[in-house]
């Protein structure tokens, strides 16, 4: 008789509901950490069913995808596979743009007179990693400045004309600053100088790309990318972290609006008709 009352009370009773742990698709820049608290990094890679993260320092660890092996803003997930790229369709190049056919991918181009200028070799990098194709389909050849100092005359010299145009990307270029006032003193129908609000094309990346949530603010009078790198706790390297950054960029998604618009703008005005 116990034994039956006793097996009445254990059904009787209530389990405890199981929590459901979610699951989050890897995708690049995601910050989490592993479950047990030792490591914090941003996802840099995924391939056998592992992940690799980076943490702040640069250092990188790979962890299988296991049941509820993270953290995400403090809560337990469960890592999956990210969803695979969608089918059919034509290819598209990084810029998003519909990529040209197989058969004349790599075809030699004979380079347009017209050319577009950039600040610096980082800036030529990123232009040539997002709009590489792009610009190799229209023969349209990109050239650093090393600053814009010196703007007026490298224009002068370039001696633009309707079929040899010249389109300048300037960084920082908002009311006030220097890089607005040079930028001014040069009038030519024949060249567009457009720029982004960034103080350095780092910025330009979103920042959780690079596993970061912002892009900190550094005190003015200092060097501003050795200021970045202090900050968010990346050894002191310029050149290895900006290799760091722009291995992080695959595609126009990585990219803030206020630079893609504005490297399409130049695109567009030095292929238009009458150009060279």
């Amino acid at each position: 008789m116990r034994s039956r009352q006793y097996e009445g009370i254990e059904a009787g009773r209530r389990r405890p509901a199981k929590r459901e742990v979610p699951e989050v698709a890897v995708e690049r820049g995601l910050v989490v950490e592993d479950s047990e608290g030792r490591f914090c990094g941003a996802v840099v890679g995924y391939e056998k069913g592992a992940v690799t993260l980076e943490d702040r320092h640069g250092k990188r660890r790979v962890f299988p995808l296991a049941p509820a092996a993270f953290l995400l803003e403090g809560r337990s997930v469960t890592l999956i596979p990210p969803a695979p790229a969608a089918p059919a369709g034509p290819g598209r190049t990084a810029s998003g743009s519909v990529a040209a056919p197989a058969s004349e991918r790599g075809r030699a181009k004979v380079a347009r007179a017209s050319r577009i200028y950039v600040e610096g070799k980082h800036d030529a990098e990123l232009v040539e990693k997002i709009w590489g194709d792009d610009l190799r389909d229209v023969g349209v050849v990109v050239e650093y400045l090393e600053g814009i100092d010196d703007l007026p005359a490298i224009v002068k010299g370039f001696s633009p004309a309707p079929g040899r145009r010249l389109g300048v990307l300037v960084d920082h270029l908002v009311t006030g600053s220097k890089e607005t006032r040079i930028a001014a003193s040069v009038r030519s129908p024949d060249v567009l100088i457009v720029g982004h609000p960034f103080i350095d094309i780092w910025a330009a990346v979103r920042p959780a790309v690079v596993g970061i949530a912002a892009w900190p603010d550094v005190p003015r009078g200092q060097p501003w990318k050795e200021g970045v790198l202090r900050a968010i706790g990346w050894p002191p390297e310029v050149p290895a972290a900006w290799q760091r950054i722009l291995r992080s960029v695959s595609s126009y998604a990585d990219l803030e609006p206020e630079l893609l618009g504005r490297v399409e703008e130049l695109i567009d005005f030095v292929t238009m008709p009458g150009s060279a």
